[in-house]
């Protein structure tokens, strides 16, 4: 598979909603117009990638940029292009591109029952330190808080 990451913009934010949508379906997915909010407006805070293969978006991950701290806000990969390390380079790219501009620490909340995305997280480098009780609105599930490089 030939993958490339790059900073999505204006023009992605569509698909990027597309494919929200098609992976968070029933989850209370993000809309076209947050996506937009992220990428266009908010580009000066926030860092957003786009992993492009057979000349499609098939995955992204969003970053708001706080001092020296990264909070990842999405990680997705469409279900036909999973388990082929494509929400791992994401990661790997996008804490290679925070570093680079002063980003020492990075958190993120996790389904406590995603265990999958947990494992992902862990081998990142990321470390479970709490718990945030019914964090997802919509079904009232607890998210595991996770960190990476930074003092707990």
């Amino acid at each position: 598979m030939d993958l490339k990451i790059r900073r999505a913009e204006e023009k992605d934010v569509q698909a990027i909603a597309e494919l929200e949508a098609v992976c968070f379906k029933g989850e209370d997915p993000w809309s076209e117009g947050a996506f937009f909010n992220e990428i266009v407006e908010n580009a000066d805070k926030t860092l957003y990638l786009a992993a492009i293969s057979d000349d499609r978006i098939v995955g992204y991950m969003g970053v708001w940029r706080i001092l020296d701290e990264g909070h990842i806000t999405n990680v997705a990969v469409d279900p036909a292009y999973r388990r082929q390390h494509i929400a791992e380079a994401l990661i790997s790219e996008m804490i290679r591109l925070t570093s680079e501009g002063g980003t020492s620490s990075w958190t993120l909340e996790a389904r406590v029952d995603n265990e999958p995305a947990i494992k992902l997280y862990e081998k990142m480098g990321f470390t479970g330190v709490g718990v945030r009780p019914g964090y997802y609105e919509y079904d009232g599930t607890d998210a595991l808080i996770m960190w990476k490089g930074h003092e707990v």
